[in-house]
This record gives C-alpha cells, structure tokens and sequence, in this order.
C-alpha cells in the first residue's frame, strides 16, 4: 500500500538525521538555552526582518496552539476562526478545554475575511458575552488555500481597527510560501501577524515548530506558560538544531517545493480524466470528488483521507503529498488514474 493519508508520515530529511548522529554524543545545555537554538532564532529573526521577533521551540501544533492562546487571552477572551479552522475542528476542544471560546464563521475558501470578522464582532457587542479577541487563520488553510499578500494586509487592518490579535497556524506554512502564485515572505508575516508559527513536523523534521511572537506585549512570561504546561522541552536543541539545518541552503523551501510538485500532478491527472476538484488548492493537499466505487477501487492500493459525502454516490477524497513522496509513488497513481473505469 502506498500512502497519502498526510504528510508526517516519514522521519526526517536525512540532512537532519545526519546532523543530529554528528551531535549525538555531544552535550548541550537544556529548555532552549542552547547555541543551537540561539542560531536557528537568529536565522528565524532574520528572515523575519526582525531581531526582537521572540522564537520559541515546541514539539507539535496542537500545542502550540493551545499554549499561545491560552497565555494570549484573558480568561473572557475568545478566538475567532474560520468554521473548518484546526482549532475549531481537529483539537479535541483543546482551546475550550482553556476556557476560551472559539468562535466560528464561514470562511471563503476555507480563508477568513475581515467581514467575516466583522460578523463576529457585531455578535458580540457586550460583557454579558465572550469579547472576541483573537484571529485565528492557518496558512496554507486547511483546504489548501493560501493567503496573498494583500488579504493579510486587509487582515491586519481590521485587526487594528477593532483591537484584534492575528495569530497564524503555519503548520504548513512552507507548502504556501513556496506555492504557485504565493507573494508572502517570511519578512510579510512576521509584519502583519502579531504571533505565527512555523511548522517543521509536516516539512522534514522529526518533530518541532518555531513560533515567532512578534507583539511585544504577547511576549511577557512566556517561557513560564511553556514551562507549566510540559512545553519547555530539556532537549530543546534537537529541535533548535533541526531548524539550523532546514533553513540553512534552504532546505525548507525547497523539501516543500517537492510536496507541492508531487500533488501538482494528482490534481492533473485526476482533472484530465474528467474528475472534478473540491478546492483550488494550491499546496501539497488535493481535494478531489470521486463516485464512490471508483474510490474504493483506488483504496485497495493506496490509502487517503475520506474528507465527506457529496450524496449516495459521490464523495470527496483527500490526497496528501510530503517532502519526502517519491516520483515513482506519483507515477503508479497516475497511472492507475488513468485506467480506472467510471
């Protein structure tokens, strides 16, 4: 069976793995304390534009998620995110669990808008509610979707303009950044979002994401929220150095490039044979709606995500290319696509 359930899968680029053996042996100082997380948030800080940008290393998504709102919100304050937004659908309520409210909205294609915001806002005009407080957008979205430039300036704007945080999920921020048509750079986030993470679990490290707090305010006292909730990891050099190792030569960017190119060729073959796509994704996921028994016939080789039912005889599947999927995995799809019978 071949997979493309996601794109965590696999261990590490194997410049990671080598880099940690030559370590190995070696001894550094522990919760984030050593050179190789200074270097790898000076790297960060730079690409950011930003040298008083803070970065701070965690294990995974979720928990950063959950951590960053959590020490960002009072306990009245709410979040506001996009109905199919990872904190409102895939974290076991983690953010409620908190006690803070997310609050969703419809998204268009699957990103947030500042009327959508709006909305939220007009719900919520006194204390006898939650006060909204936070936007919360993942880039890429989790469709696939990717914001420009300009909508996350029109973000910011109306994040200003009603006293809002921006807060992005970069879990796959490298598959935007490097996408058909993308015009953010690292430097563009970090001036428009007041707190952002950058995602390496699902781009070639073993595990690991840097968030980046560029508010001032937000970065009080963080390391202690780190600390009390298991955060403050005593190898944190294992993560500091597999960022080194990413963005030095530009290895993230280009392990991304890879995800991007590999789903860049389902979504055509898929749509040369008259099959339909569910979003315009334009990052390492496609969406795309299949009748059922073609479906199933596709599954006794390859494993994806069922996403949901159109009717009783359509339904959408989802294909999830890595930095890692080899061109001969994309070859024996393709393949197959083409000789499936509708």
């Amino acid at each position: 069976m071949i997979s493309f359930a996601n794109d965590y899968s696999e261990g590490a680029a194997p410049e990671i793995i080598k880099a940690i053996q030559a370590e190995n042996a070696l001894q550094n100082s522990g919760y984030g304390t050593d050179a190789h997380c200074k270097n790898a948030e000076n790297i960060i800080q730079k690409l950011c534009d930003n040298s008083e940008a803070d970065v701070h290393f965690l294990v995974g998504g979720t928990q950063v998620n959950l951590i960053s709102l959590a020490a960002f919100l009072r306990p009245y304050q709410a979040a506001i995110s996009a109905e199919s937004g990872h904190i409102a659908v895939h974290e076991a309520g983690s953010i409620e669990a908190t006690g803070h409210k997310v609050c969703t909205v419809a998204g268009e294609n699957g990103k947030l808008t500042p009327k959508a915001i709006k909305s939220v806002i007009t719900a919520h005009p006194d204390e006898h509610m939650v006060m909204p407080k936070l936007v919360y957008i993942s880039n890429s979205t989790e469709i696939g979707t990717v914001y420009t430039k300009a909508e996350l300036c029109a973000l910011r704007e109306c994040c200003d303009e009603n006293g809002l945080y921006l807060y992005m999920d970069g879990a796959r921020l490298a598959t935007a950044l490097v996408s058909d048509g993308a015009d953010c750079t690292l430097a563009d986030i970090a001036k428009y979002c007041d707190a952002f993470y950058i995602g390496g679990t699902k781009n070639g490290a073993l595990m690991g994401e840097a968030l980046v707090i560029t508010n001032k305010i937000l970065q009080k006292d963080f390391r202690y929220m780190m600390k009390q909730n298991g955060a403050l990891t005593a190898k944190s050099w294992l993560m500091g150095m597999q960022f080194e190792v990413l963005f030095e030569g530009g290895l993230y960017f280009s392990l991304a490039e890879n995800a991007n190119k590999m789903a860049g060729q389902i979504k055509t073959a898929f749509t040369e044979q008259g099959y339909k796509l569910f979003t315009h994704s334009v990052t390492n996921q496609v969406f795309v709606i299949l009748p059922k028994t073609v479906s199933s016939e596709l599954s006794k080789t390859f494993i994806f995500e069922d996403w949901e039912n159109i009717d009783d005889e359509n339904k959408v599947v989802r294909f999830v290319c890595s930095w890692a999927t080899p061109q001969t995995n994309i070859d024996k799809l393709v393949e197959t696509i083409k000789n499936l019978k509708k």
